[in-house]
């Protein structure tokens, strides 16, 4: 038995990331597909006018847009990404993301090996 370190996706299969998340009315739909110290893959379906907040991350966030429209701030910064467009958030910087329409996404964040973290 071979170990898989990605869950909640098929191994060996062709996949269609937009169909693996759902648009809900009035929510935000997230599916982990890794998780652990060194990196975080998630899949995210943003119903219109939905958005997380401005906060930091200890990695830097790479969000690429798998369906509609995205607008992302980092820093002050806003910028507006399309389907097939991808962004870097970096560490320690303060981001937010919301949805000006209905949008997905992949996200993947990158962790330091914890003797890289700064004091």
């Amino acid at each position: 038995m071979s170990i898989q370190y990605l869950k909640n996706i098929e191994p060996e299969q062709a996949l269609e990331l937009t169909k693996l998340v759902e648009y809900q009315q009035g929510q935000i739909v997230s599916r982990t597909l890794a998780q652990n110290k060194a990196v975080s893959i998630t899949l995210f379906a943003f119903d219109k006018e939905e958005e997380i907040s401005t906060h930091a991350s200890d990695g830097d966030a790479m969000l690429t847009v798998l369906d509609g429209n995205a607008r992302i701030t980092i820093g002050e910064k806003v910028h507006s990404l399309t389907q097939g467009q991808t962004i870097v958030m970096p560490a320690q910087i303060p981001h937010a993301v919301a949805a000006a329409d209905r949008f997905k996404m992949m996200l993947t964040v990158v962790f330091p090996k914890p003797a890289e973290k700064e004091s």
